[in-house]
């Protein structure tokens, strides 16, 4: 009978704990990982009222192309044709263009292998980009949420040449920063970094960063504007004491994916030098934030301004209709939105006056 109340009581606490860790951190996760309520494809094709994602004066929104699981990156060619990763399906698709619309989808199965990077533990997306010194760059995430990491590849920023020769670092202490792209004003850097999680709502804040190269980022002893996190002190390296701090500090667990520089042509003048940004959307939050795409204002000189919303809605009482991913802006008023969630992608016309 003692071991049983015994038994019971531990039973209870180990509840107790799991019920607070839960409260904690868990009671946001369910819009991020439940099935959308809706088809937002639907929903968009045929116009329904009241319409769900909401833009600002000038703009509209369309279904581009559909049937795309687990649609994340996009990059286009010479000859102006999307080409779409779906990470869940591990494969890329071809999205042949013509006259503005997909004429042809093709499935890519001939990859080729140019560079060896860590596999698996933690954040195991790797994302590639040319940069305007034609070297491509790769992101590589850490494997855990905070830790001293053991592969000396991870938390970084990487540049080699296009056949993988010459393969070097490029930045570090960088947690998870999933998504880059170089200003088109002074050609410099910028990335998207996700802060830890299991330190509540509000702390640490999501950041967009600025990438010198050699710069170290802080984690996973500092975060933010150069703010130590003390629930891990220990084993700080001689670098540490000076930190790269954050360009913008976003909200926590926003979770920042997709980012694009604004042009000039045929875009409203007060978008010029801007950045949109989207918010896949939280799961590590009491009270869900993000599932939308935002505006951070920027002067010329890449000064922040402040942010605003561009396009929100997905986002619901009833759940998450879409989680936007990738960005692709153009001349001419054009934008491009990739979603995971609903397998589909995005576009976003101006068509107000210049």
């Amino acid at each position: 009978m003692k071991k049983a109340i015994i038994l019971i009581a531990v039973l209870m606490a180990a509840a107790a704990v799991a019920a607070f860790f839960y409260y904690k951190n868990l009671m946001g996760i369910w819009p991020s990982v439940s099935p959308p309520p809706e088809d937002i494809a639907e929903i968009v094709e045929k116009n329904q009222t009241p319409f769900p994602l909401k833009l600002p004066e000038g703009f509209s929104i369309s279904i581009f192309a559909k049937g795309l699981s687990g649609a994340r990156v996009m990059a286009t060619d010479g000859m102006g044709n999307i080409w779409v990763s779906q990470t869940g399906e591990g494969k890329i698709t071809m999205l042949e263009i013509e006259d503005g619309t997909v004429k042809n989808k093709s499935e890519i199965f001939k990859p080729h292998k140019i560079a060896d990077l860590p596999s698996g533990g933690g954040h195991f997306t790797r994302t590639l980009g040319f940069g305007p010194d034609n070297r491509l760059y790769v992101s590589i995430g850490s494997s855990c949420n905070v830790c001293n990491e053991q592969d000396n590849r991870r938390a970084k920023i990487f540049s080699m040449n296009k056949d993988g020769g010459d393969f070097k670092e490029f930045a570090r202490g960088l947690r998870n920063a999933v998504f880059f792209t170089w200003s088109y004003v002074d050609g410099k850097m910028w990335a998207t970094e996700m802060g830890r999680d299991l330190l509540g709502d509000n702390i640490p804040p999501d950041e967009i960063n600025i990438i010198q190269e050699g710069g170290w980022y802080g984690w996973p002893w500092f975060y933010g504007k150069n703010i130590e996190d003390h629930s891990w002190t220990t084993g700080i390296p001689i670098y540490a004491f000076e930190p790269i701090s954050s360009h913008i500090d976003l909200q926590a667990h926003s979770a920042p994916l997709g980012l694009a520089f604004v042009p000039e042509e045929g875009w409203p003048k007060g978008y010029w030098y801007n950045l949109f940004v989207s918010y896949h959307g939280s799961w590590n939050r009491s009270v869900p934030t993000g599932y939308k795409v935002v505006r951070i204002k920027l002067d010329s000189k890449g000064n922040y301004l402040g942010t605003e919303d561009f396009i929100t809605g997905w986002l619901t009482s009833s759940g998450v209709l879409g989680r936007p991913v990738d960005i692709l802006v153009q001349p001419g008023g054009t934008m491009y939105i990739s979603d995971d969630k609903a397998g589909v992608i995005y576009k976003v016309v101006y068509n107000g006056e210049i």
